[in-house]
């Protein structure tokens, strides 16, 4: 039986033959496929400036920079995410101050926030775990309060929803990654949305160098920036992509709702929030009944790879990380995040799927659960 991956980008053969234009036309790096999308993406968000990146890791990155967050600097974030989420604060030289998560959301809880918040603090990178976004309202609601800029890590939420907005078309900077197991795809990628004119202009001389290029051929440089622009190759995949976005999260969200009709609620697993309103169904993430198992998730995993069945982990608790650990962060300190990391997986959630995939998924789970439970 075919192998069902957890994940698999859905690219069409119209997107393949303009790649190839890409390549045959010389111009493959940076270049005017790369002003279109941004374009595209900019009406995409409500008009708001939006510049593309090599990840959305460094549009991260750059985003504290434009906040001028650096040396003796705090900036809050959550305690679940990819570990990117933290190492950009250390990137540029700041602390990062972790607040655990909700159980039902898996999101930063709120209801910590402020308790973290010290006369340092300079910023809040939320993340919206699986596509689910935080709470926009109440979050800038403390960070206006505070005086604190916003950095929302929406990697994962591409066309997801917060309090009937589109996420990215309100709020402070809004990193938003095309990796190529996100909703929509350059391969690699991403962008970040900004505020004002000027701020783009900052971040295209951060993402190139520092540089500025004059009509008479003479350039200048004047910050310390990077080397993170996409090409015109990645962004022509992109523009392929954005036009299909709302159909690819249209099939997420019917898939995710056959998930929740199909599996056996006596296997224990514990089911994210079913919020069909907000998230975009980036992942489906059960979390295993761990202390009924006389199974590993580790072993989990590799007797669902037996039935034909691709599983990942999305993610482990950050502070746990060695990284982490040796700022100090040891195990009991956020314990609903230890408790979502120790215990997830990622199950198969892509748009070209067939509802039988989600049934042969389910099947999988009852064979490889039901003989291990206690």
């Amino acid at each position: 039986m075919e192998f069902l991956p957890f994940t698999r980008p859905s690219i069409d053969e119209e997107t393949i033959a303009a790649v190839g234009e890409v390549l045959r036309s010389g111009w493959i790096t940076s270049g005017p496929k790369v002003k279109a999308l941004e374009a595209a993406l900019s009406e995409h968000f409500g008009g708001r400036p939006v510049r593309s990146i090599n990840s959305a890791t460094g549009g991260m990155e750059i985003g504290l920079k434009l906040m001028g967050v650096g040396e003796g600097d705090e900036v809050i974030t959550t305690a679940l995410s990819w570990v990117a989420s933290a190492n950009v604060i250390l990137h540029v030289g700041a602390t990062p101050v972790f607040v655990d998560v909700d159980p039902l959301t898996r999101n930063m809880d709120l209801d910590q926030l402020e308790a973290a918040i010290t006369p340092r603090t300079k910023a809040i990178i939320p993340v919206d775990l699986a596509g689910l976004p935080v709470d926009r309202t109440r979050l800038y609601q403390i960070a206006g309060k505070h005086g604190l800029r916003v950095l929302e890590d929406a990697a994962q939420s591409m066309g997801a929803h917060s309090g009937g907005r589109k996420i990215g078309t309100f709020g402070d900077l809004v990193s938003i990654s095309f990796h190529a197991n996100k909703n929509i795809t350059t391969s690699e990628g991403g962008c970040l949305v900004l505020n004002t004119e000027e701020e783009a202009r900052l971040f295209e001389r951060y993402r190139l160098q520092g540089v500025t290029r004059f009509p008479d051929g003479t350039l200048d440089c004047d910050v310390l920036g990077f080397k993170m622009n996409l090409t015109d190759v990645a962004a022509q995949i992109g523009l392929g992509q954005l036009p299909h976005l709302e159909r690819f999260n249209a099939r997420r969200a019917e898939l995710a709702k056959r998930y929740f009709e199909r599996i056996d609620r006596t296997l224990g697993l514990g089911l994210p929030l079913a919020d069909f309103e907000n998230s975009n169904w980036h992942m489906f993430q059960p979390l295993l009944p761990l202390p009924s198992m006389r199974m590993t998730r580790g072993e989990f995993i590799q007797a669902m790879h037996g039935h034909g069945i691709g599983v990942g982990v999305h993610y482990p608790a950050i502070h746990l990380l060695t990284l982490y650990r040796r700022m100090g962060y040891k195990e009991g300190d956020f314990p609903n995040a230890e408790k979502v990391g120790r215990e997830t997986v990622t199950l198969p959630l892509f748009p070209a799927m067939r509802d039988e995939d989600v049934d042969r998924v389910c099947a999988a789970l009852e064979a490889v659960l039901r003989p291990v439970l206690q």
